[in-house]
């Protein structure tokens, strides 16, 4: 049977952030601003990446696809949240919300495989430098990418394949600025209590599990560390602060998500906001910028860009 036939509902209305006029310019300009700075920081490191023959090394191949997942965290939801804030009716089609939900849960599904593949790397690199480039050959390096991705789908799937057919006839008003699983399933014409828990377990034991895995490979590898007293150990612990502190910036806003996601807290909505809009955009900061060898790479890149604008 066709879902038109089921389904009376074809777009749901968001009820967005806040109705304060002073507020949602703030918000605007904040999303704006941070949007803008995330897509083209996460460019221009792919950029880098990819043109720079001495950043040709399993750790920036690992921080150029991080980029790429970033952009789309960055792009899933902040574009129509950004166009939505001064809309009387912030509406978005069934398909378009269908869409939506699956792509959230693939990126970031995505970005925690990748971020446990970064942990790996700086626990082999640091525990074992001299079999650092047999470790992660270019093979390791590809499992790694495609193993991220499959995961993200099959997640992804499994989370839509007992929504997708569900029946909406009304109400179609969703409390939040996208859309959120556990709030779509609410609106369903049927009873979904079950869904809704196997739907938070499912999303609540990657994060969190993700997020254990990822906190004891860095205390494994910081106390490595500290059994040297070198330069070079006080750097790495500098490198390690850095990716623990993103890694705790990404996946806190997410497990609150997921594993609490009750309607009538409007927390969630800043964490999601923080998540998608300034999460991409402290990961292009901290995890690049403060790298010595990138600055140098993007300079040179800037360089041969404004050349090649001369030129042309």
């Amino acid at each position: 049977m066709d879902r038109a036939n089921r389904s009376v509902v074809s777009e749901f209305v968001f009820l967005g952030l806040t109705n304060s006029w002073e507020i949602q310019l703030l918000l605007f300009v904040f999303s704006s601003t941070f949007y803008v700075a995330s897509m083209t920081g996460n460019s221009l490191i792919m950029l880098t990446v990819t043109s720079d023959p001495h950043l040709h090394s399993p750790m920036y191949f690992l921080l150029a696809n991080l980029s790429f997942i970033d952009l789309g965290v960055s792009s899933v939801t902040s574009p129509k949240m950004i166009y939505d804030l001064f809309r009387k009716r912030k509406v978005i089609s069934f398909r378009g919300c269908i869409t939506q939900i699956f792509f959230i849960h693939v990126i970031g599904s995505v970005e925690m495989v990748l971020l446990i593949a970064m942990a790996f790397d700086r626990y082999v690199a640091i525990c074992k430098p001299l079999h650092y480039l047999t470790i992660l050959s270019p093979r390791m390096c590809i499992f790694f990418l495609v193993a991220a991705w499959m995961t993200g789908l099959i997640h992804s799937t499994i989370q839509l394949a007992f929504v997708v057919n569900l029946p909406f006839c009304g109400p179609n008003v969703l409390d939040s600025f996208y859309c959120d699983l556990p709030r779509f399933l609410k609106l369903a014409c049927t009873d979904t209590d079950g869904l809704e828990s196997m739907v938070t377990a499912n999303s609540g034991f990657i994060s969190i599990g993700s997020f254990i895995i990822l906190i004891i490979s860095y205390i494994v590898i910081i106390l490595t560390v500290q059994k040297h007293s070198s330069s070079g150990s006080s750097k790495a612990l500098s490198t390690l602060s850095a990716h623990i502190t993103v890694v705790v910036l990404f996946f806190g806003p997410l497990i609150f998500v997921s594993t609490w996601p009750s309607p009538s807290i409007h927390l969630d909505k800043f964490l999601a906001i923080f998540d998608t809009v300034l999460t991409p955009f402290l990961n292009s900061i901290i995890y690049t910028f403060r790298n010595k060898e990138m600055k140098l790479a993007i300079r040179r890149v800037c360089r041969r860009l404004v050349n090649y604008r001369k030129i042309s």
